[in-house]
């Protein structure tokens, strides 16, 4: 499976962007798939997931309430809504995918090529 990102880009602090995650081949009903982004000098980080089949999901704490992240089976595509960003938002943001609804990046696959999402304030 490959995946790609895309939607990034630059917004005012207070804005919404919109990223997606593009699968080539439908996943199975148990896979997960996580976001996830790094910042410049810090390692990656939890972001966010969503479990294909159930929809259950998953959030950092630090986007909790401000981003939602939902999924289209038939398009084979996930999505992660945005709100209300933030300066400290500012990363390369990148999709995976997993089996279980990890936190812990070392448990995700098929990582994409990544999406930039700058926050300026």
């Amino acid at each position: 499976v490959q995946l790609v990102e895309s939607g990034g880009g630059l917004v005012q602090a207070g804005g919404s962007l919109r990223l997606s995650c593009a699968a080539s081949e439908r996943t199975y009903s148990s896979h997960v798939i996580g976001w996830f982004r790094q910042a410049p000098g810090k390692e990656r980080e939890f972001v966010a997931a969503v479990r294909r089949g159930a929809g259950t999901t998953k959030y950092a704490a630090s986007v909790k309430d401000r981003f939602i992240v939902s999924r289209d089976n038939a398009k084979n595509t996930v999505y992660l809504q945005m709100n209300s960003l933030k300066p400290e938002d500012t990363a390369v943001y990148y999709c995976a995918l997993g089996s279980h609804l990890s936190v812990d990046p070392r448990d995700f696959r098929s990582w994409g090529q990544g999406t930039q999402v700058t926050v300026s304030s």
